[in-house]
């Protein structure tokens, strides 16, 4: 066999690695984004605007959690793996310093629920539903994702998230039948998700040999301390993200919350088409910073994005009608406003971590979104006297330009395209 042909081999067998993790993951995104679209339907229905804003107002609270457990492993664990696969004691070594890392934030993650409650009269009075909604926080701890990105086999996390999903489905249309089972919809996604990650971590200890152990407390510091960047960024963009129906349910009412988050859903919904992409994408520009390729990718998804975008402006009133209700017609007016920042985020997301992240220049990918959370936070507070929707939209709009803006900044300025 020669030169040439050796290289066409090696550069089959990796494209055809990038095509399996890019194909699982879309089915996991396609599945994960495809059943709400199922369920919504049933409950903004059977909830109510008021109870069905609550329970996301719930959820949103408890991502604050979320994000302080996560603490920027998504990136930075993803990046050890994929860099260490061969190594299985590193490999092992890094998995438990992460969840060892996860385990501790989680327990204190609850003890600041727990006292939040205790003090608050705003959540003391419905204490259960962010009890409920702290076992998404739980799930999101035990479900490993990072390590299955890192060694690009997301094929078992795809099939178990699968399974748990439409044992959730199953489970909202029979346990689910009127406004005052609200409490239940937080509960069974928390158990869908636990169940899901104890399954995963099974899987990891059996397939693929990794000992979970005490590493040594250096080890563990130093993951922590490198992960430290990344939780910043990835805080920043949480925070603002959540921090939109958070600050509506508290300054305009759990009704607001359910018409914003109406829209909201369907904007991270289109969004999440494009996660399997960048999932697949960060772990091989990281090893292979292929910029060709990544200009190829960007070039396709604008396409696509920009029809996307099209289709919501034009129709969204009949998606909302069709999928929420005639009750939620104030939605339409958000959804259209959202498509918008949706043009502006796609380009965003793609040149951050898969291109200036891998290239050396995470500053500009990390500090825009710390940028972009800061003033959006700020403006936040600014039209708190008079927040609707459609002003939080427009905030929206405005911060991912922002972001955007200092990301081709950093690219234009070190020439890195």
């Amino acid at each position: 066999m020669n030169p040439r042909d050796i290289v066409a081999k090696l550069r089959s067998e990796e494209y055809r690695a990038l095509a399996e993790n890019f194909l699982s993951l879309s089915t996991l995104q396609v599945l994960v984004y495809v059943i709400p679209l199922i369920t919504l339907p049933y409950l903004t229905r059977v909830l109510g605007v008021a109870n069905y804003g609550l329970v996301n107002f719930a959820i949103a609270f408890n991502t604050y959690f979320q994000i302080l457990t996560d603490y920027g492993f998504g990136l930075s664990a993803v990046r050890e793996i994929s860099v260490n696969r061969d190594d299985p004691e590193r490999v092992s070594e890094i998995f438990s310093s992460v969840m060892i890392i996860k385990g501790v934030l989680t327990v204190v993650s609850f003890s600041m629920l727990l006292g939040i409650i205790m003090t608050v009269p705003r959540f003391s009075a419905n204490w259960v539903i962010y009890v409920f909604a702290f076992g998404l926080v739980v799930g999101s701890t035990l479900s490993p994702m990072w390590f299955y990105q890192g060694m690009e086999r997301m094929k078992y996390i795809t099939l178990l998230n699968v399974l748990t999903n439409l044992i959730f489905l199953a489970t909202i249309f029979i346990f689910i039948r009127g406004p005052s089972d609200y409490l239940y919809v937080p509960l069974l996604q928390s158990l869908g998700t636990i169940t899901a990650g104890l399954i995963s971590l099974w899987i990891i200890r059996t397939r693929f040999n990794v000992r979970f152990h005490l590493p040594p407390w250096g080890v563990i510091w130093e993951i922590f301390r490198d992960s430290t960047q990344f939780f910043l960024s990835r805080a920043s963009v949480s925070i603002y993200t959540s921090s939109n129906s958070f600050f509506l349910g508290l300054f305009a009412g759990n009704a607001t919350v359910g018409y914003y988050s109406a829209a909201e859903k369907l904007y991270t919904a289109a969004q999440g088409l494009y996660s399997p992409l960048l999932q697949v994408t960060y772990p091989y520009m990281a090893k292979t910073r292929n910029k060709a390729f990544h200009r190829k990718v960007l070039r396709y998804s604008m396409i696509l994005n920009t029809v996307l975008c099209t289709f919501i402006i034009i129709f969204a009133p009949h998606i909302i009608r069709l999928l929420f209700g005639a009750g939620y017609m104030p939605s339409a007016g958000v959804l259209r406003l959202l498509a918008v920042a949706l043009m502006v985020v796609i380009p965003s997301i793609l040149l951050g971590y898969p291109f200036l992240a891998v290239l050396g220049q995470q500053r500009y990918a990390n500090g825009s979104v710390v940028v972009g959370s800061l003033i959006h936070l700020a403006m936040l507070l600014a039209v708190a006297p008079f927040m609707s929707i459609y002003i939080v939209a427009l905030l929206v709009i405005i911060t991912e330009t922002i972001v955007l803006s200092i990301r081709v900044y950093g690219i234009k300025k070190h020439d890195l395209w």
